[in-house]
């Protein structure tokens, strides 16, 4: 599985590294380190909708801090959140 957070200037400072510490934090949590790659990348193209992501070609909008974990959860555990 392939996780790529943008890095670029309007996600950078939407808060891209407080999403990529959270994510490491939450892998590592659930031992999936030998199962996701966490990569980063400049501009996506989404600069209005920041941070972006893009998790196995798929586009990921408007995560922070606050609702990566729900993001984690659902997308890549597979649990449904409330």
């Amino acid at each position: 599985m392939e996780i790529i957070i943008c890095v670029g200037s309007s996600c950078h400072l939407k808060g891209s590294y407080d999403v990529i510490k959270e994510l490491e934090r939450l892998i590592e949590l659930n031992h999936m380190e030998d199962k996701i790659e966490l990569k980063a990348s400049f501009c996506m193209g989404n600069c209005t909708k920041g941070v972006s992501a893009m998790l196995n070609g798929k586009t990921i909008n408007y995560l922070t801090k606050n609702n990566v974990e729900k993001f984690f959860n659902e997308e890549i555990m597979g649990r449904k959140t409330p």
